[in-house]
């Protein structure tokens, strides 16, 4: 079971207007979360150019995705990988500008994590989109 409340309070201070964005950065490399699979790879979507990875801080988040997506009884598929491997290996393998975004279908809890400088890799980061998420 992945717990990701550690990762979860870190955003909330965050939205809330409070916290430290390097903290939070921290917590998101250190925390193991759920990617779901589709058609034999990770579940991405397009928005603002970049290619967002969907990760989960945990099972709950996970299922409330499943139900905005309109398929809660399907059984889902997903890898368990720590944030940092998101940020280092997965990000810049795509070859196009990627982020990260984890709890999307919470809108009070979800946070985009950028292809931008301090985030990801240099060469995987996209100029114009520093401090976008975090």
């Amino acid at each position: 079971m992945v717990e990701g409340s550690a990762l979860a309070g870190r955003i909330a201070e965050r939205r809330a207007g409070a916290g430290v964005p390097r903290a939070l950065l921290g917590e998101l490399r250190r925390a193991r979360l759920l990617v779901p699979l589709e058609r034999g790879g990770l579940w991405t979507g397009h928005f603002g150019g970049v290619r967002w990875v969907f990760a989960f801080t945990g099972e709950e988040a996970l299922a409330r995705f499943a139900r905005e997506a309109g398929d809660p009884g399907r059984s889902w598929e997903f890898a368990e990988l720590l944030g940092a491997r998101l940020l280092d290996e997965v990000v810049p393998a795509m070859g196009v500008p990627a982020g990260v975004a984890v709890d999307v279908a919470d809108p009070e809890g979800s946070m985009l994590f950028p292809p931008a400088e301090g985030i990801v890799p240099d060469a995987a980061a996209v100029e114009g989109t520093a401090g976008g998420g975090v």
